[in-house]
């Protein structure tokens, strides 16, 4: 029985991701479609290629970003039902808000609905079990990435359009396509770049939300084979703590952080021994507790390693800045044959579905026909976004900012009056109601789960 739904939680999870794939495609080909600068057929085949890529070589910042938002130590407390009633309910959740707004042909963030859906099943969890539920300083952060994005691409949509005015002064650019007439060579090479760098970006972001959820199922089902890279050469680790211990042991008897610094030398020593321990013995029952402790560390060496009141020198802050860097790879690791799964999925979806999303970006945001300068704005906007967040390990909405850049190139072009208001209407309605419908949805469903399982 477990392993049948441990099944059905990778199908879940692999569902969620293909569904990802055809409802933000639009996002990517909307503009390059419209512009007629490619095929629509040739659009989505060479879109989900890259967004493939796009997962393949994207890292795992965002992924761990995901795994970090639900109390782990507490679903390993409890029984292999409650972290499968845990998953189910995010992808299920998940998966039925996507599937309604793609259906209505609503431009809606897959992000906002999956991030909605963890803290639906994680207050769920807290209201059952003792336990937070939530990591609420991570959903902050992730928070803040989310609701500010949209603004931003609005806003640089608009400054960049009134840029590419101030320095083309092609008029063609600025019109929109002729009937079944390619743009430009100079104008479709342009496009079709905006459509790979989305294309790509979308899948180094969006990708690893899956590759997220995949790892919560790993880590919670599996921890003695999941909760550190065995791959990762831990001598590296080992150094890297021993340098650590130096400066904690050498700073603590005149700083203000003493029994802090003299706590975490005491964690570093415990660790050390414990993975030396594991080494010798392949006892891989104490992996995630030495996963736990590391990420404890690393969050508290943090708080204090940039303060100069605290460390005063430069050379010791170097030294703690690379120790924590080198511990990183050992606790945010996913497996190869994860990553391809949910780029497969990712990118398979993406070449389906996306229709629907397409027709409303590209001719229901505005009043008029997408100019070849406001489809590229919206990309260039779209794809700096994407590959900034995913940078700083933060899942951003590709539709938001996406969408929201088309908007502020027709306000450029022509004030708010170019704009179609019940489109925009719905859009907002959409966005306004993906966080709460999707967190009401997981706590249901959690409960539920809980109680059938």
């Amino acid at each position: 029985m477990p392993a049948s739904l441990i099944i059905l939680c990778f199908l879940a999870v692999m569902l969620f991701e293909f569904i990802n794939g055809f409802h933000d495609t639009a996002n990517a080909v909307a503009t390059v479609i419209y512009t007629n600068s490619l095929k629509p057929i040739i659009a989505v085949i060479w879109s989900g290629i890259m967004n493939f890529l796009g997962v393949l070589l994207g890292g795992v910042g965002v992924a761990m970003g995901i795994v970090k938002l639900l109390p782990l130590n507490d679903l390993l407390a409890q029984s292999l039902y409650v972290n499968i009633a845990m998953v189910l309910a995010i992808c299920l959740s998940a998966i039925i808000w996507n599937l309604g707004t793609w259906y209505y042909g609503i431009p809606c963030s897959s992000s906002h609905t999956l991030i909605g859906a963890i803290l639906g099943a994680g207050l769920g969890f807290a209201t059952m079990y003792v336990s937070e539920g939530v990591n609420w300083s991570k959903a902050k952060e992730i928070g803040g990435s989310l609701l500010l994005s949209p603004a931003f691409g609005f806003s640089m949509a608009i400054l960049m359009m009134f840029v590419l005015k101030r320095i083309f002064k092609t008029k063609k650019l600025f019109k929109s396509p002729v009937d079944g007439n390619p743009p430009p060579p100079g104008t479709r090479a342009l496009l079709i770049t905006t459509c790979t760098l989305v294309s790509f970006f979308h899948g180094s972001n969006d990708g690893q939300k899956g590759v997220g959820l995949v790892m919560v199922i790993l880590m919670a089902f599996l921890p003695a084979h999941y909760a550190l890279n065995e791959n990762y050469d831990v001598q590296h680790v080992i150094r890297a703590l021993d340098q650590m211990d130096g400066v904690m042991t050498k700073l603590a008897p005149t700083n203000l952080l003493e029994k802090e610094m003299i706590k975490n030398s005491a964690i570093i020593q415990d660790l050390r021994i414990d993975i030396l321990k594991k080494i010798k013995t392949g006892d891989t029952s104490v992996k995630f507790e030495i996963r736990k402790r590391i990420l404890s560390l690393s969050k508290s060496i943090s708080k204090f390693m940039d303060d100069p009141d605290i460390i005063s020198s430069g050379e010791d802050q170097k030294v703690l800045s690379e120790g924590l860097s080198a511990l990183v790879p050992y606790t945010d690791f996913a497996p190869r044959w994860a990553i391809y799964m949910i780029a497969i999925c990712l990118g398979l979806g993406t070449m389906i579905g996306w229709k629907r999303i397409v027709v409303t970006i590209g001719e229901k945001i505005g009043k008029s026909h997408l100019t070849y300068a406001e489809g590229a704005t919206a990309e260039l906007v779209a794809a700096a976004t994407i590959g900034l967040s995913t940078s700083f390990h933060l899942p951003v909405s590709t539709t938001h900012v996406l969408s929201s850049g088309i908007a502020g190139g027709m306000v450029a072009s022509g004030g708010v009056k170019n704009l179609q208001k019940g489109t925009i209407i719905n859009i907002a309605l959409a966005w306004l109601l993906t966080l709460p419908a999707s967190i009401a949805l997981a706590f249901v469903f959690f409960l539920l789960f809980n109680w059938l399982i």
